[in-house]
């Protein structure tokens, strides 16, 4: 199947504005569009190079998924976001390699989703969505554009117990192109400015590395995870 995107990396933190200060002082990104509501909200910032990173927020009952998720583990990389042409394929030719998706929802025709579960997925939630234009939305509003100095996300470094399994997920299901570099399997969407890497180690727990970012400048990033983020950012050459 052609045409599937990889959109944005996302983050949960218990609120969005705890991101501001790194996102946009430091690495220069720009707000880029978000939407309260529940059980969680969201907000986008966009880098050099088009790539993006949303933070979702809960929202509304406390025994919501995301005030567990965060309770269990506290603010990390919680999603990958992949736009697809056809819900229907990805759902079926899901099937046909052993996932099975949950929390499917269509009650919306212009934005129709499904999830793999992090069991299955290698450590990490998967959100699948088919979307399509709202009638009378208007995109030619002007918003904020990176600073001129703002980094470029390269994507999300994971982790995989099987080069076989990551090849099925990133490559066969979602459409990614592969290949070895170095010691890291690397999957790569046309349309998309992301990529995801993957290490291989049998023994390592699966799931999020760290997020990979390329900048002229001395980003200055601390060496494990940056706290209030709970999520590592290191600066990679370009």
């Amino acid at each position: 199947m052609t045409g599937i995107k990889l959109d944005h990396i996302a983050i949960g933190l218990p609120r969005a504005e705890i991101a501001k200060p790194f996102l946009e002082d430091v690495l220069g990104g720009a707000p880029a569009g978000g939407h309260p509501g529940v059980p969680y909200g969201f907000t986008q910032w966009e880098f050099a190079g088009g790539g993006k990173i949303e933070v979702i927020y809960p929202m509304g009952p406390p025994d919501g998924f995301l005030h567990r998720f965060l309770a269990r583990g506290g603010p990390r990389v919680h999603h990958l976001t992949f736009k697809v042409p056809s819900l229907d394929a990805i759902i079926a030719r899901g099937a046909s390699l052993g996932y099975t998706v949950v929390g499917m929802d269509r009650s919306d025709p212009h934005w129709q989703e499904a999830f793999l579960h992090p069991k299955q997925a290698q450590g990490i939630v998967v959100q699948i969505v088919e979307s399509r234009p709202r009638p009378g939305s208007d995109d030619d509003w002007p918003v904020p554009k990176p600073r001129d100095d703002a980094a470029r996300l390269r994507g999300l470094r994971l982790s995989s117990r099987s080069a076989d399994a990551a090849r099925r997920q990133w490559g066969e299901l979602l459409g990614g192109a592969g290949w070895i570099s170095g010691s890291a399997l690397i999957f790569r969407w046309p349309d998309s400015p992301l990529v995801i890497l993957v290490d291989i180690d049998p023994i390592r727990e699966e799931g999020p590395v760290q997020i990979e970012l390329i900048a002229a400048r001395d980003l200055r990033l601390p060496d494990g995870n940056y706290p209030e983020l709970g999520t590592r950012f290191v600066q990679v050459p370009a």
